[in-house]
């Protein structure tokens, strides 16, 4: 196999049952050329992968935000990017699903390049910041509506959060009424992850080896677990799929390696790449 970059998802690929990156995981990649693409590839927020870059010492690497939606490239130590692709979810069909949530327990907090807003702080809100280590701006929808409105912005993500019977029923009508401009992520069944249908992993990867590297898709070893990785393991040269990873991802991979928890993918690293 000639590989020539790595892109991983963060998490239930890449982190432990910690949610960190293994010692295991760090001294592999800290063995690979600094020239060496390792791109994280994730729903997640830039800050909120940022501080993996830097335990990994790849500070120069490009991410993947927002499941393809935010394509940035860091040119060093500081948070100077280049932005190389970004696609938003419209300002009404925000509204929209702010709409169906209203009056129901579901908790809806979007995400706007690196900003993350959240109606109020609750157990969700509690969770994410456990989990991301970031933390949201708490407005109220109709605020963060009339700021977006008055800017021409949009959602890179929306995330719908609560009780699972309640985003059963938001899923299904999402899924009924907006299935062309819209990516519904189950990541559990208490969550939605929402996107612009125009994107994807495998789309951005594709976009951002053009764009910064002489790299053909062939020439990658991609990691991932859940529905928005099938794509893009689908699409490389070596697509692996985690223990734990769902049988639909299982499906479409070359290869399987360990948990995440057993440092499934520091052994694909030691196994092709040292």
């Amino acid at each position: 196999m000639n590989i020539k970059a790595i892109c991983t998802d963060i998490d239930g690929t890449l982190l432990n049952k910690n949610r960190e990156i293994s010692e295991r995981t760090i001294k592999a990649i800290k063995r690979l050329p600094e020239d060496f693409p390792v791109i994280l590839a994730s729903s997640r927020m830039p800050s909120a992968m940022r501080h993996l870059q830097a335990t990994m010492d790849r500070l120069k690497n490009p991410m993947i935000c927002y499941n393809g939606g935010y394509v940035i490239h860091f040119n060093g130590a500081e948070d100077h990017f280049e932005l190389l692709d970004t696609v938003k979810i419209p300002l009404d069909i925000c509204h929209h699903i702010a709409d169906l949530a209203a009056g129901t327990d579901i908790h809806v907090s979007v995400y706007h390049e690196d900003e993350w807003y959240a109606p109020q702080e609750d157990f969700w809100t509690d969770r994410e910041i456990t989990s991301t280590k970031v933390k949201p701006l708490i407005r109220p929808w109709q605020e963060v509506h009339d700021d977006w409105n008055s800017r021409k912005a949009g959602a890179h993500k929306v995330m719908c959060m609560g009780p699972a019977e309640q985003i059963d029923q938001i899923f299904k009508v999402l899924e009924l009424e907006k299935n062309e401009d819209l990516h519904l992520y189950r990541s559990k069944d208490t969550y939605i992850e929402i996107a612009p249908k125009a994107i994807s992993k495998a789309s951005a990867l594709a976009l951002l080896l053009n764009h910064k590297y002489s790299i053909k898709m062939s020439e990658v070893m991609a990691f991932g677990d859940n529905y928005n990785d099938i794509e893009m393991l689908d699409a490389v040269g070596h697509g692996v799929a985690v223990a734990n990873a769902r049988e639909e991802v299982k499906s479409v991979a070359n290869e399987i390696t360990a948990k995440n928890t057993e440092d499934g993918v520091a052994l694909m690293i030691e196994k092709y790449l040292l």
